[in-house]
């Protein structure tokens, strides 16, 4: 697709490589049919070609308007599209420079901005987690939107305090530890059984994903380079034997995502390049290193019977494109464990902040998908991100967990 690039944004970092990213594309609309909004809405503009589409006039000087930005804010950032492209066309990476140049020139109403701000300010806060205390002890005389979003309070459990050789870093995250604090300890027990330390950085905070994807990207990086500086001493080139880690866990898979983009997004800082891209290189999403944890686990699971569902979030199966690797490890390990038949692929309507910007759409996805998941007649439904854990659980009886609290439960 060939794009003239208006004067404002020729020779600008954003314009060259939305227009390289743009240059892939070949309209072809295979990704269409696997866009969630899309199939929601029925509307071209509503689908990744439509918006690929209203970025590329903006890019071409076209005045973005409060539709555009509607389209925009509607995307999901779920990136099926992306699993489904046969030209590799980085759609994520595209959305995210075309909202922040919208954003720039089409201003919002004053609910809508103060809104968006709460959450880029709110949620990687230190206030996060008082909030949320005192809205659990609440909960009961919250109205249902709000309890929706504030999950009944949970045990942590104990923290393994032995020393291993192995080691690796785990970000705990800035809504976890608040909202389900027993997914960071069960995590740190289940490697500790495969003879695995996990070590927590203090000074690491929220990934950056929550700021960047409302289109504050310096809030967003700001928050990526204090994360490399809690954890470079840690993995810092040429230190001696022993000291470092030897990768860097996450089990939230949204922030796996971002985390493994740092050497991308931070790709023209002169001072943090290098040192985002050995980050991002060192990351790994838990359920990648479950291959070396079946074995010296297998003796120790006693895998409880009853039909577990897997729902793979969007972060996971097309962001970090993994796939197949819970299912069949848990699997390996004695669960009986699937996922649903129909509609696997597409997103249950979380996306970090998506839910709350956009109930209506994120409700009727969250219904779809736990229609699908209700027809395996689960015990129990799995997943690997706490956005999609809360926003599934606000919709059924069934419980809703991290697959690797299940594995933690299941040691013996």
């Amino acid at each position: 697709m060939q794009t003239h690039l208006a004067p404002e944004f020729k020779n600008t970092a954003d314009g060259l490589e939305a227009e390289a990213i743009l240059r892939k594309c070949v309209h072809c609309g295979f990704c269409t049919a696997t866009c969630p909004t899309y199939q929601l809405l029925g509307d071209e503009l509503d689908g990744p070609r439509g918006r690929i589409y209203l970025i590329k006039q903006v890019l071409e000087g076209a005045a973005p308007t409060r539709k555009t930005q509607l389209h925009l804010d509607r995307c999901l950032t779920c990136r099926n599209c992306e699993s489904t492209c046969p030209s590799g066309v980085q759609y994520g990476h595209l959305v995210d420079i075309g909202r922040k140049i919208v954003d720039d020139k089409v201003p919002r109403p004053l609910g809508e901005k103060a809104l968006r701000w709460a959450l880029k300010e709110g949620l990687p806060s230190p206030l996060f987690a008082p909030a949320m205390k005192a809205g659990q002890a609440l909960r009961g005389l919250l109205p249902e939107t709000l309890k929706n979003k504030v999950p009944a309070r949970q045990a942590a459990g104990e923290w393994p305090t032995r020393s291993h050789a192995r080691k690796v870093l785990m970000l705990a995250g800035c809504v976890q530890p608040a909202m389900m604090p027993n997914i960071n300890s069960a995590t740190a027990r289940v490697l500790d059984a495969a003879g695995i330390q996990t070590v927590v950085a203090a000074k690491a905070g929220c990934c950056g994903a929550v700021k960047f994807h409302l289109n504050d990207h310096d809030g967003g990086k700001a928050e990526m380079r204090r994360n490399i500086d809690a954890w470079w001493p840690q993995v810092e080139p040429g230190q001696r034997a022993g000291a470092g880690v030897e990768a860097i866990v996450m089990n939230a898979s949204g922030c796996g995502v971002t985390v493994k983009d740092y050497g991308h997004i931070l790709k023209d800082d002169a001072q943090y390049a290098a040192k985002a891209a050995r980050i991002s290189a060192l990351t790994r999403d838990l359920s990648e290193l479950l291959p070396e944890l079946v074995a010296p686990l297998r003796e120790r699971v006693a895998a409880r019977a009853g039909q577990v569902v897997f729902h793979p979030p969007c972060t996971l199966q097309h962001g970090q494109q993994l796939r197949g690797g819970v299912e069949q490890h848990l699997g390996e390990l004695g669960f009986q464990i699937k996922t649903a038949r129909c509609e696997a692929h597409l997103c249950c309507g979380s996306a970090g902040t998506y839910s709350v910007l956009n109930p209506e759409l994120a409700y009727q996805l969250r219904d779809r998908k736990l229609g699908h998941l209700g027809e395996m007649q689960p015990e129990v439904i799995v997943s690997a991100n706490i956005g999609c854990i809360t926003h599934l659980q606000s919709g059924t009886e069934t419980p809703v967990r991290h697959w690797v609290e299940l594995l933690d439960e299941a040691l013996s």
